[in-house]
């Protein structure tokens, strides 16, 4: 039986959100699990601070501009999944603090990846999706804005080192990667202490998953560019890897690998930190 019962998913005022609705309605009917859909947004107050000292009147059309983006998501969710599936819930404010509070009590998180272009929705900080998964500690699917639904998760690669974050991940995708047809588990040599494959492969075989595993030597270059590069010839849709950073100076700093990731990834990815 499925240990995955409680599903967070982020939606906002972008088109993009109907994939992340669609993925966490899919999840849920597979896995038997209560999926609950959280808009959370920057208002249009916090985006145009300077807008205010136009005149006292721009507060009633930042409101106004608030209320579309709201009534745009509501019906988006309504066309895009069930709501005996997927509940639906509001919050106001900061849209970081919001979903990390609310993911503390979830089983997987469902985000989105912020386009690099002109079309980049503009109702999340920059930072949201590295913000919530190091705040919250909790495992996310990080969907790429690309993607298109129906979204498949059944060939895996798994990028595994000897560390806290990347043991998270793989404990945090059991449960898909019990479902997947291909798991392939990918060990980069790095010039430290190589990863044995006896452990990860003999831990994912006692919870009935048949994994294959590869050593590949990392590039002086990029790894992260080196991982995508890799899931694309494995033909995988669902990469799992632990997310890095290190705080400095109060803010929170990604690892190269994770930047590389979440910023040019083209396939979902579940991370924990």
């Amino acid at each position: 039986m499925s240990t995955l019962k409680s599903l967070l998913v982020h939606v906002d005022a972008s088109p993009q959100a109907a994939v992340r609705l669609k993925l966490a309605e899919q999840l849920a009917l597979a896995h038997g699990a209560q999926a609950t859909a959280v808009y959370a947004v920057t208002s249009a107050l916090l985006r145009y601070p300077m807008a205010m000292a136009a005149g006292a009147d721009m507060a009633p059309m930042l409101a106004e501009v608030d209320a579309q983006r709201l009534e745009s998501a509501r019906k988006l969710y309504a066309a895009s999944v069930q709501p005996a599936q997927v509940r639906w819930q509001e919050c106001t404010g900061a849209p970081i603090a919001d979903i990390t509070q609310q993911a503390f009590c979830s089983d997987l998180l469902v985000l989105g990846q912020r386009a690099a272009d002109e079309t980049r929705d503009i109702d999340v900080p920059a930072d949201f999706v590295s913000s919530v998964l190091i705040a919250s500690g909790r495992p996310a699917i990080v969907v790429p804005h690309i993607a298109r639904a129906p979204l498949k998760l059944d060939r895996v690669l798994v990028a595994w080192k000897p560390t806290r974050e990347s043991a998270r991940a793989v404990t945090a995708a059991l449960p898909l990667l019990q479902q997947a047809a291909s798991v392939t588990v990918v060990a980069f040599d790095e010039g430290d202490s190589p990863a044995e494959e006896t452990g990860i492969v003999g831990y994912l075989r006692q919870h009935g998953v048949q994994a294959a595993f590869r050593r590949e030597v990392a590039s002086e270059t990029s790894v992260g560019d080196q991982l995508l590069s890799l899931a694309a010839d494995e033909q995988s849709n669902l990469l799992v890897m632990g997310c890095y950073g290190h705080g400095r100076a109060r803010e929170w700093v990604l690892g190269g690998v994770s930047r590389t990731v979440i910023t040019s990834m083209t396939i979902p990815v579940l991370m924990c930190h």
